[in-house]
């Protein structure tokens, strides 16, 4: 089975539903570099790094979940699993499609939060964290969603290097 991840962003027009889509798009670049693999594979490192398949599919499954609390709570708390290091590794116990489950719930929660909203121009102060400037920091759902385009932009490009690496595959063959 081919994964893919839907989402209610084709109902929305305007800005919104662009950059849902486009975020949307880079999901499904991202799931391009998970096709016919298995567990063992997706949690086999392939490069120097700590990455590999799942882990990526995990932090961003995670990551997503994080910056929609923050979007839709707007309380400058830290989200609980914010700053745990557990969300980039995938464990002996996860399998791959239940980190594809959570992904694919993730994107949900993003589209349904991003349409409730009254507009992409509000802000939201940030959580405070260790690298945090001095002074609050805020910033507009749109910059959000457009941070969340170019993490899973990023982490799709570490997914299909991984995945070379691993058999030989890529985005570009897969298609």
């Amino acid at each position: 089975m081919t994964p893919t991840l839907h989402s209610p962003s084709s109902v929305l027009s305007g800005e919104r539903g662009e950059l849902l889509r486009a975020l949307a798009e880079q999901r499904e670049l991202l799931l391009i570099t998970v096709r016919g693999i298995t567990d063992a594979q997706a949690i086999r490192r392939t490069v120097t790094s700590e990455l590999t398949l799942g882990g990526i599919i995990k932090h961003l499954a995670c990551g997503e979940r994080v910056w929609t609390q923050i979007l839709v709570r707007g309380d400058g708390e830290l989200p609980d699993g914010m700053l745990n290091l557990g969300q980039y590794r995938m464990t002996e116990a996860e399998t791959l499609s239940g980190l594809l489950e959570l992904y694919e719930g993730a994107a949900c929660e993003t589209a349904k939060a991003v349409s409730g909203l009254p507009d992409l121009e509000g802000d939201v102060p940030l959580p405070r964290t260790p690298w945090s400037p001095p002074e609050p920091e805020y910033w507009s759902a749109r910059r959000v969603l457009l941070h969340l385009i170019r993490e899973t932009a990023q982490h799709a490009g570490h997914a299909d290097i991984i995945r070379e690496a691993l058999d030989g595959a890529n985005t570009t063959a897969q298609r």
